[in-house]
């Protein structure tokens, strides 16, 4: 059997993105262009996960959409492609020289994912089609993708039925003295990947890693890292600031915080739970833990009853804000100003639950909500959880925010 036939078979009983999904995705993306930018002519679209959203695949090269057709060049692997995507008009090419072939004559204005190119791409494609400028389309995609399916949301329903289970009560069990916190990271990790989560936590902003989340005990929560998020963790070493530590190991009195991500078929869904390890009620900090993470959940829930059509995200962020006990002020998201954020084919996606968002909610939007407070010398208390927009506010798709539990 040859690599080609093998690979195949590999890839006989994947699930492929509906066609009609596909169509309507294109669809919207045309009127969309249309509204922006009048007359437009050719977009090209090359970032991973953007190609996945138009063609249900992951390739190098370049899809082009024009009004009156697409089309998905692929260098590698042009084979995978045609047996992963249902879009109908697939086709290899060498490189940029090909589309020029195709295409003659390029328009004056290419429009293209600004963010995503880089420049030494952005070279490449202008050597071969000279166009004069380029226009960013990164808003529009955003928006595109901010609306779900019901496709889309079948696959974040899983993915959070999944997320529940295993954080909720597969953690539990796992959660003993002189575990380490990058067994039990990867522990709750790989339990989720047998029920089908994708296995990867997939970020937008570049300082994100492709990583299986973070398990943090007591203090090392509170280390900071580089990413725009209010959990922390020391890491597996100072190269990777996620996971945790495989030599912290936990003890009797020590916050247990998890925030290990989960997807199914490139859908995401966002969960945060917090354990004590041992009896709470013989520690000293007790009432301060106690009355910080009840804080978390009662702003979580304030702010879940507002995810409602026709709310502006930012009311979200200032009203729940109004509800904010400001003793904890110091702690609150590890300094980061924001509630939580857009969710679906990469974690961190926009708009953020903050002040100065001004888009519109509307029915098929999801939303992660996280308060969390970090606590000197003790460590980070909260929650998160994945929430759809509906006319009685948010419904959770990851479970719903519950009170600190202790495990012996």
């Amino acid at each position: 059997m040859s690599i080609l036939e093998h690979a195949s078979l590999m890839t006989d009983e994947i699930r492929r993105v509906p066609l009609e999904e596909l169509q309507i995705r294109l669809v919207r993306f045309r009127e969309e262009m249309e509204k922006e930018h009048p007359g437009w002519q050719m977009a090209v679209i090359n970032n991973k996960v953007n190609m996945y959203y138009f063609t249900g695949t992951m390739q190098e090269g370049a899809l082009v959409i024009r009004p009156q057709d697409e089309i998905l060049w692929v260098r590698r692997s042009y084979d995978r492609a045609r047996n992963e995507s249902l879009l109908p008009d697939i086709r290899p090419m060498q490189s940029f020289r090909t589309l020029a072939e195709f295409y003659g004559a390029c328009p004056e204005v290419m429009y293209v994912e600004c963010r995503k190119a880089t420049v030494d791409w952005l070279n490449m494609l202008r050597k071969y089609m000279p166009f004069k400028e380029y226009a960013d389309i990164d808003g529009l995609l955003c928006s595109l993708r901010l609306v779900k399916s019901s496709y889309e949301l079948e696959l974040m329903k899983r993915s959070g039925a999944i997320h529940q289970t295993v954080l909720e009560k597969l953690a539990p069990k796992m959660i003993k003295e002189g575990i380490s916190e990058a067994e039990l990271a990867v522990s709750l990790y790989t339990e989720m990947l047998k029920r089908g989560s994708h296995g990867i936590a997939r970020m937008n902003l570049p300082l994100g890693e492709d990583v299986i989340g973070v398990a943090s005990f007591g203090k090392s929560g509170l280390v900071r890292t580089a990413f725009d998020g209010p959990g922390g963790t020391g890491g597996t070493c100072i190269a990777v600031q996620s996971i945790g530590s495989p030599f912290r190991k936990l003890k009797a009195g020590r916050l247990v915080y998890l925030d290990i991500p989960c997807g199914v078929e490139g859908y995401h869904t966002d969960k945060t739970i917090v354990y004590y390890f041992g009896d709470i009620n013989k520690d000293p900090n007790r009432d301060l833990i106690l009355a910080a993470h009840e804080h978390c959940i009662m702003l979580e829930r304030f702010a879940a009853a507002m995810l409602k059509p026709g709310t502006v995200v930012e009311d979200i962020y200032n009203e729940t804000m109004k509800q904010f006990d400001s003793r904890f002020a110091a702690g609150f998201m590890n300094g980061g100003k924001f509630l939580g954020h857009s969710i679906g084919l990469t974690m961190d996606e926009s708009p953020a639950i903050a002040n100065r968002f001004k888009e519109v909610l509307t029915e098929g939007m999801t939303f992660a909500l996280e308060p969390k407070i970090a606590l000197p010398d003790i460590g980070m208390v909260g929650s998160e959880n994945t929430y759809l927009v509906t006319a009685n506010g948010g419904k959770a798709l990851t479970g719903s925010p519950h009170k600190l539990y202790c495990i012996y």
